[in-house]
């Protein structure tokens, strides 16, 4: 918790206590269901949670926002987020009916009513979002088009509509033939932690 405080030193008394309670929560659940390595849950709030907040340091939502994180897995990024904006809604899908049973017994736990978690596909998806997130999910030219058909036209941020993706550093290959505009940022511009020297935040604009 910690390492929270470190990069997120404002934090109210009721998202601290939010981020406090995530390790015995994911503790529990990850002995029921993998949903993080197991030799890697040591590392949660590090390579976890705090890898997810990137985002918060490239992008304040602003409120009313609508988010779609997909390929959440156990809830990254979109349970860390959710609790960092409190007045931005965030749907959460994956396909995997066990981890999004997880997520949303967190989110209750944690009384996030503004986190919806859903079994659903991306191209199953009908509504319509100013930005989707992930993590980890899929390559650049899959995530893109996903993406780009569930995009909101207006926008209400001060960075136009899009995906915002968390690389590792083999994502360069990726870009090749993609005709959108993008900018890429090193984790380690926000992080000192050596974890994130080869981590990347990629962000595409999609209207």
């Amino acid at each position: 918790m910690e390492i929270i405080n470190k990069y997120f030193p404002d934090l109210t008394d009721k998202q601290r206590a939010a981020f406090g309670e995530l390790e015995a929560l994911y503790t529990e659940w990850n002995e029921k269901i993998n949903m993080i390595s197991r030799k890697d849950i040591g590392n949660l709030y590090e390579r976890h949670i705090l890898h997810s907040l990137a985002i918060a340091k490239f992008i304040t939502f602003r409120d009313d926002t609508e988010v779609m994180d997909l390929g959440t897995g156990g809830g990254f990024p979109a349970v860390p987020l959710a609790i960092l904006f409190p007045n931005v809604s965030f749907h959460a899908i994956d396909g995997t009916a066990k981890k999004i049973k997880v997520v949303n017994i967190v989110a209750d736990h944690l009384e996030l009513h503004n986190l919806k978690a859903q079994q659903l596909r991306a191209e199953e998806n009908k509504a319509k979002y100013d930005f989707v997130v992930t993590r980890a999910v899929a390559k650049l030219d899959k995530l893109i088009p996903w993406s780009e058909r569930l995009m909101k036209k207006s926008q209400k941020n001060a960075i136009p509509n899009g995906l915002i993706a968390l690389k590792g550093g083999s994502y360069q290959a990726e870009k090749q033939g993609i005709n959108k505009y993008m900018e890429q940022y090193p984790l380690s511009d926000f992080f000192e932690e050596v974890f994130f020297e080869t981590k990347y935040l990629v962000y595409a604009q999609l209207v």
